[in-house]
């Protein structure tokens, strides 16, 4: 019998896509022959998850937990192909179970996945066996962790699907002394703004701002200030000028505060910092829209009906 090493159950897990408590039974039962074992995923219903591996997982849930202490937070978003799966109980459970575990690690995909859920099963297993029993290809696509020395973190659930579990979430992190239940309550209003402004900001503050974004943004008002026929000096000068506008449209800082449009969501936090008596930052946010970024490609519902009803 051979000795089953990690590496083997590495070179198991990548072929068949198992989970690694699997990959390690199976190689156990199988005598540390792999492609023994990949048989024997096989007939457990284990290995589907590596055929279903390049189908775009774009639905699902974005869920959220704040700590009991109300000065962590998180985020996390797990996908799948339909809506409909999104709605299965399980894969409901699953994602509140992910959200817990992001409480108890560093908050980031590859922690959250090589650790175990409150009932002692690893979270990347979790995902290959509901991968295996409801067919259907998913991921723990993205995760987000806030926390504050002081202060209050609060969570908004846009769309909820139910409970912790929306199509659009966000976190928000006031830093401050004073009372937490107030600066829970703005944080809330300001988790709020974030999921509802026309524009959703892109950056805390300007110097935030991804530099490869500001860019982009400049080569645009350029080419449109060089197109309305200016000499080349004012086309800079009404650039920068479009800039400076562009950034405040942007910078959650600079944004007016949708339930006080005449007051801006900077103002908002130092009012608040005169009301608990002390000052507050705003530390961070963080915005999690469901499927957002994901390349979905339109065709594969419609091509998988067709090869099973034998259309073309």
């Amino acid at each position: 019998m051979a000795e089953i090493t990690a590496a083997l159950v590495k070179d198991l897990r990548e072929k068949s896509g198992a989970g690694m408590m699997d990959c390690k039974k199976a190689l156990q039962e199988t005598g540390g022959d792999v492609d023994a074992a990949m048989d024997w995923l096989r007939t457990k219903g284990l290995a589907k998850a590596a055929k279903k591996a390049d189908r775009a997982a774009a639905e699902g849930l974005v869920a959220g937990k704040i700590a009991a202490d109300g000065k962590t937070g998180v985020l996390v978003e797990f996908n799948a192909e339909t809506d409909f799966v999104a709605k299965n109980e399980s894969f409901q459970n699953a994602a509140r179970a992910f959200a817990e575990v992001a409480l108890t690690t560093s908050g980031d995909v590859d922690a959250i996945t090589a650790a175990k859920t409150a009932s002692g099963e690893v979270v990347s297993d979790v995902i290959t066996n509901l991968i295996a029993t409801i067919g259907e290809n998913m991921r723990l696509r993205r995760a987000a962790k806030l926390s504050v020395d002081q202060g209050a973190v609060s969570l908004y659930l846009h769309n909820k699907q139910g409970d912790d579990v929306a199509r659009l979430a966000v976190l928000v992190a006031l830093e401050g002394p004073g009372d937490q239940a107030v600066l829970g309550e703005v944080a809330r209003k300001i988790a709020l703004h974030v999921a509802g402004t026309p524009t959703p900001p892109l950056a805390l503050t300007s110097d935030e701002l991804d530099p490869a974004v500001v860019a982009k943004e400049r080569e645009i008002q350029t080419q449109t200030a060089m197109e309305s026929g200016k000499p080349r000096e004012i086309a800079e000068k009404m650039v920068e000028g479009r800039i400076r506008k562009w950034q405040e449209e942007v910078v959650l800082l600079k944004q007016p505060f949708v339930m006080n449009p005449d007051q801006t969501i900077e103002q908002l936090v130092a009012e608040t910092g005169k009301q608990v008596g002390g000052a507050v930052s705003l530390k961070g946010f963080v915005r999690l829209a469901l499927g957002e970024g994901v390349d979905k490609k339109a065709d594969d519902f419609a091509a998988e009906v067709a090869s099973m009803t034998g259309g073309a």
